[in-house]
């Protein structure tokens, strides 16, 4: 073995020594960004797993298992009308309430079915990017005008993403379209209305699960957040039922899971626990069995072994550099608000890169950038970081980089960035 064939490994390890030797550890700023690095990621564990991302491995599994390529191809394929396939991607955010890496998922399943990287990465982006609730807050906290922008812009930005994406890639997305047209076409098991009502069923799951409380007393959205965990129950019963009837699932299972979830239910006030009963019975029901809920379960666990460690460690790390909302990194929070200030290109291109790679639950950015207004930011920059934070993140970017490779990734980044960047220019010089 010769050192010149191996200088590549012992120079990285000779780095991977040297960064340990020289750890600041015992400096003030290292240590409590080690401290918020690892109280976000227990944050994110406790908040969005097993609530938002468990529903959305399954709804991923059920796209791959349930709907036919035809299907996925007909409406978001590159031969669909352009109009369909992009209008459908670009406002899916209206129904999924959903952060950047909730999402991701969903945006694996359809991708992997075979639909278009435009209408693809016009999901992609819209789903956490055009949410209802986050606009409408927007623009009750932060103003009307900042919140049509977003709502505006949002859209705007989904369609032309995916366009100069289909664009830019053509060439590639040819070939993978083209050996994905030479699948011979399945018989369906089921009618697709079958097939699409077990899918919404557990989408409405999700946003039910994931429904928040109203920011005011007495409004409409904190009436159904008192009695969601009805609603939850009632759809989960109603998925069980479609099982039982459209699918053979074994009706002695999904009885003893039903009555585990019930007991769970009225025992304990903690709602985490009979929906992880809910979502470990519903594996207990599919997996290793024949046929397609074998394949459903299947789809969904590979689904979680690529996405959850990326997702994991990547907010590990977001939280090391710029900590939660609130409180501050190893990056100091001043420095963020001393260059968003004013509208000048800078400041928007530097929100805009910011919030591209700051982790930001659903609704988290509107008292964040509450703050940073209050603290000088200007109206151009605050919507750049609208429109770029929302939709990525340093978790998702790691998972589609998985899903679609490092090169359509960082296009995809570049755009999202460039592209709010413009928007907060333009918005700041009129506002």
């Amino acid at each position: 073995m010769s050192l010149r064939t191996q200088w590549k490994p012992l120079f990285w390890l000779a780095v991977a020594f040297a960064a340990c030797w020289w750890l600041p550890v015992g400096q003030a700023r290292f240590d409590q960004a080690l401290g918020e690095a690892l109280a976000l990621v227990r944050w994110y564990a406790r908040e969005h797993v097993i609530f938002c991302l468990l529903p959305a491995f399954w709804i991923a599994g059920a796209i791959g298992t349930f709907l036919s390529q035809q299907s996925v191809m007909r409406y978001l394929g590159p031969s669909a009308p352009k109009a369909v396939a992009y209008g459908v991607a670009a406002v899916s955010g209206t129904v999924l309430a959903v952060c950047s890496c909730t999402v991701l998922p969903l945006f694996a399943g359809i991708y992997a079915m075979g639909a278009g990287l435009g209408p693809a990465t016009a999901f992609l982006y819209s789903g956490p990017a055009i949410n209802v609730l986050a606009v409408v807050l927007t623009a009750q906290v932060l103003g009307p005008q900042l919140g049509a922008a977003r709502a505006l812009g949002a859209v705007v930005f989904a369609v032309m993403i995916g366009l100069v994406m289909a664009l830019v890639f053509r060439r590639s997305e040819s070939e993978r379209q083209s050996v994905a047209l030479q699948t011979p076409p399945e018989d369906p098991a089921r009618p697709l209305w079958q097939n699409a009502l077990v899918i919404a069923s557990l989408i409405l799951v999700l946003v039910a699960a994931t429904w928040g409380p109203g920011d005011r007393p007495g409004c409409c959205q904190s009436v159904v957040h008192g009695v969601k965990w009805w609603i939850v129950g009632g759809l989960a019963a109603l998925l069980g039922v479609q099982l039982a009837a459209w699918f053979a699932a074994p009706r002695a299972r999904l009885v003893a899971v039903a009555v585990a979830v019930a007991a769970l239910a009225v025992a304990t006030s903690r709602p985490e626990l009979p929906f992880l009963a809910g979502v470990v019975g519903l594996a207990y029901v599919t997996a290793g069995r024949d046929g397609e809920l074998g394949d459903w379960f299947d789809q969904s666990w590979q689904f979680t072994k690529q996405i959850l460690p990326l997702l994991l460690g990547g907010v590990l790390v977001a939280g090391f550099l710029l900590g939660r909302p609130g409180t501050e990194g190893v990056v100091p929070a001043v420095w963020v608000a001393d260059a968003v200030g004013g509208n000048g290109l800078g400041a928007n291109l530097f929100a805009a890169v910011v919030g591209a790679f700051m982790y930001f639950a659903t609704l988290t950015e509107v008292p964040i950038l509450q703050g940073l207004l209050g603290s000088g930011m200007g109206q151009g920059p605050a919507l750049a970081l609208l429109l770029a934070g929302p939709a990525l993140s340093l978790p998702n970017m790691l998972v589609i980089a998985s899903v679609m490779g490092w090169k359509k990734t960082s296009v995809f980044v570049v755009l999202v960035v460039v592209m709010a960047t413009v928007t907060g220019l333009l918005f700041g010089a009129l506002a």
